[in-house]
């Protein structure tokens, strides 16, 4: 695999296992937070990861090859997480990318152990 511009790049064609997880996070800062701004209110928020593959056969059209999330009603506490994984083995071509786009990044977990995405190669 290579990596360019925030894409797997595919640099043998196979059979991998692709994966993805993505924690997001928010943290209600107090009410009399020095901002002077009301809290944002992420009561209903959905929390969305894609997975999409580039296909180099399809001139490099993005079509989503996972999806999964939830719509949150997050508790009145000042801290909350939730985490969405997915995983799936699919053939690849030499050529090929993969990427991931969330929805409401502005939530995302900054931490790496609790982000991350890649492939593994299975066989031929």
């Amino acid at each position: 695999m290579g990596y360019q511009r925030g894409k797997l790049l595919v640099m043998e064609s196979g059979f991998y296992y692709i994966y993805a997880k993505t924690c997001f996070r928010y943290y209600r800062p107090e009410e009399s937070s020095s901002t002077g701004l009301p809290p944002v209110d992420v009561s209903n928020t959905q929390l969305i990861q894609y997975v999409y593959h580039e296909s180099i056969k399809q001139n490099s059209k993005s079509v989503v090859l996972m999806k999964t999330g939830s719509t949150m009603r997050w508790n009145i506490t000042t801290y909350n997480m939730y985490c969405a994984q997915q995983g799936r083995g699919v053939r690849l071509e030499e050529g090929d990318a993969l990427y991931v786009n969330v929805s409401n990044a502005w939530m995302l977990d900054p931490e790496g152990e609790g982000t991350y995405f890649g492939a593994i190669k299975l066989g031929n």
